[in-house]
């Protein structure tokens, strides 16, 4: 599947002190900015006593037409969001940028990997605008499939004779 369209976002994370005594620090995804942004990936935006942001890096937004209907999905969810994923190194910084998208069902997908750490962030404006103009010039008609009862099988929920053991 080849990719129709590309949105170039720079993702934003957040190191908080953790409240535990098994972790230092909690890192999460907390904004994207549209665009490529003019800053080295792990630069920090600002420094608070407990609380430290960072622009993580650039990535980039594939988007398909086939998957044009899960787009119209998030948009029109009352929370349009981007999914963002990172994976954890061993060195610093803990965290490289894997991925992101706009696809829901793709955002869920990314959460079984299990080791990576996933957020969903809200939409900005801008990329909002993006993929609305993607979605409304590549519709996708789902059909609508009407499911038919299946009747149950009486011989199958029938009693048997005791003492006989049916084995399947």
């Amino acid at each position: 599947m080849s990719v129709q369209g590309r949105i170039t976002i720079g993702v934003v994370v957040e190191r908080r002190k953790a409240a535990s005594q098994w972790i230092d620090y909690v890192w999460q995804p907390v904004s994207v900015l549209p665009g490529e942004p003019d800053a080295e990936p792990w630069t920090v935006l600002s420094h608070e006593a407990d609380r430290t942001i960072f622009y993580a890096g650039t990535t980039a937004i594939d988007l398909y037409k086939s998957d044009s209907g899960n787009y119209q999905d998030n948009l029109t969810s009352g929370a349009p969001s981007i999914w963002v994923a990172l994976r954890s190194t061993d060195n610093d910084p803990p965290y490289r940028l894997l991925a992101a998208t706009v696809d829901p069902s793709e955002g869920e997908a990314f959460t079984e990997a299990g080791n990576d750490l996933i957020e969903a962030v809200p939409m900005p404006d801008l990329i909002r605008e993006v993929v609305a103009a993607f979605v409304a010039e590549n519709p996708v008609e789902r059909p609508f499939f009407k499911r038919k009862r299946q009747r149950a099988n009486t011989e199958a929920l029938g009693r048997r004779p005791p003492g006989r053991e049916d084995s399947k």
